[in-house]
């Protein structure tokens, strides 16, 4: 299995946490198979993003919440 990481992005609340304002407008950038092409992909939106506080993006590893018990074993 691959390790899928989702990078999306939006406006929040305050820019330390992930309280997104609204949720219908969030940016899906996409879902890709390894951290990193998924941190290039972050890091062009956030970089483009870089003058607004209340924008952020995230990469979620997609992996660790499908098989969590995998992670665990390597901890």
């Amino acid at each position: 299995m691959s390790k899928l990481h989702l990078v999306f992005g939006g406006r929040v609340k305050d820019p330390q946490g992930l309280d997104f304002v609204d949720l219908p407008s969030v940016h899906l950038v996409g879902l890709f198979p390894d951290y990193a092409s998924a941190l290039d992909a972050w890091r062009a939106n956030a970089q483009r993003t870089v003058d607004d506080a209340e924008m952020k993006y995230v990469v979620v590893h997609l992996h660790r919440l499908m098989e969590p018990e995998l992670d665990q074993k390597k901890a």
